[in-house]
């Protein structure tokens, strides 16, 4: 049985300007989190990434710090399929649906929200124009890496197919990035990177699942909280990319709501 939380994040009074600075006071009082581990075999990560999570009755904040010796960022596009390269990644679940947010070290972010197809019924909270079927950037998606054989269409969680909606965009996100190092310049030996990330609770409303937004004392809201990394080997890109999360799955699979990180929100 899984335990109550994985994290406790902590209300605060203050707001926090997002701009990747991590070594503000706020964030240097903050309880962070364990080494991320390999999402497969729950052994640590090959370079050390740690998260933070605060909130306040208007926003959740995230800061993670990441290590890495080469930081690089080439895609510069919002939403460019930012897995290709390095990035860290936060997925929010809600129930019958779920939003993920990517990030690189050059601050360019990759947003998509899914609902669940059995959950995507007429007259329903998700039959709005927002989400509707026939707009550019609407795609079903089964899965990571599970879409051959008898798996091919539906994936392999016992839900199905999700439809994706790429062209979502969360309302007032806020993204900082700070590097520690040179960006794109492996002549020298980077500390690494970190990322801050301000989300509006409003902004949250399709994910809250009946829960109150701001969170009530003691709730839990599951999220991935993890990081993809471009590993090169003999001048050969190894596939699929090592990946790090707070809590591993025993699957490489980002996309399984029920194994994600227990965020608990207290006082």
């Amino acid at each position: 049985m899984r335990k109550e939380a994985d994290y406790n994040a902590k209300k605060i009074t203050q707001t926090i300007l997002v701009d990747g600075n991590i070594n503000k006071d706020i964030w240097n009082r903050a309880e962070w989190s364990n080494r991320f581990v390999d999402m497969v075999t729950g052994d640590a990560g090959m370079y050390n990434t740690q998260v933070a999570i605060l909130w306040n009755d208007t926003h959740v904040y995230l800061a993670f710090k990441a290590e890495e010796p080469f930081v690089e960022a080439k895609l510069t596009e919002r939403d460019s399929i930012i897995f290709l390269e390095n990035d860290l990644e936060v997925f929010i679940d809600g129930g019958d649906c779920y939003y993920e947010l990517e990030v690189n070290a050059a601050n360019t972010i990759y947003e998509v929200f899914f609902i669940w197809k059995d959950a995507y019924k007429k007259g329903s909270k998700f039959d709005i124009p927002q989400f509707d079927v026939h707009q550019k950037g609407a795609y079903t998606f089964g899965g990571d890496y599970d879409r051959s054989g008898s798996t091919f269409w539906k994936g392999t969680h016992p839900r199905g197919i999700r439809w994706a909606f790429t062209n979502f965009d969360l309302q007032d996100l806020t993204t900082g990035v700070h590097i520690d190092g040179t960006l794109n310049d492996n002549s020298d030996i980077d500390e690494g990177w970190s990322l801050e990330i301000g989300i509006p609770w409003q902004s949250l409303e399709l994910l809250a699942n009946g829960r109150s937004i701001p969170p009530s004392n003691g709730d839990v809201w599951n999220m991935l909280l993890g990081r993809f990394q471009k590993l090169m080997v003999g001048g050969k890109e190894v596939q699929p990319h090592p990946a790090m999360v707070l809590n591993s799955h025993g699957i490489y699979d980002t996309h399984l709501p029920e194994k994600w990180s227990r965020i608990k929100f207290i006082e």
